[in-house]
């Protein structure tokens, strides 16, 4: 099991980046979900790879909750600093990994999960469906929700840089 551990952990690590927006806080929802795997163990009959993307995703929910809690008013700030556009940087009509980043970032957390699953980890509904715990018609009617509000940002971002 663990060689087969192993072998998911980059798209392990993708997933869990594309919930915290952070390497570093990915890399340690990473490692707890690993621990968590490899202490707890998997049940009989399921497929190792989703039974870590459910647990490395409950993992997260309980720490985005817990982080909630803990905010202060002084960091409410920082989630509107990816409204500032660096106009050096962005060229008018192209797409960036960092504003992909920052209007991922800009979703609600059912959204994000979803499309990380789907669009990035390239999993049908059916196993996102599995994974997520949720009805297929709710994995596509977030999947579709959080593709409107990212390229409504997208499209917001590009209206800011420069001609």
């Amino acid at each position: 099991m663990k060689q087969e551990i192993i072998e998911h952990v980059p798209a392990l690590r993708r997933f869990a980046y594309s919930l915290t927006g952070s390497p570093e806080d990915a890399d340690d929802l990473l490692q707890g979900t690993i621990e968590r795997v490899l202490t707890k163990g998997v049940p009989d009959d399921v497929n190792l790879l989703k039974w870590m993307f459910r647990v490395c995703r409950n993992m997260w929910i309980d720490e985005y909750r817990s982080r909630k809690v803990r905010m202060t008013a002084a960091e409410k700030p920082e989630l509107h600093e990816n409204n500032v556009v660096d106009g050096e940087r962005i060229v008018h009509g192209q797409i960036t990994l960092g504003e992909v980043n920052r209007a991922m970032a800009t979703l609600p957390d059912e959204q994000r999960s979803v499309i990380a699953l789907v669009a990035v980890e390239g999993l049908s509904y059916k196993e996102a469906s599995d994974i997520l715990s949720i009805p297929i018609g709710t994995v596509q009617s977030r999947l579709s929700r959080a593709r409107v509000a990212l390229m409504t940002c997208l499209e917001n971002s590009g209206e800011r840089s420069p001609a």
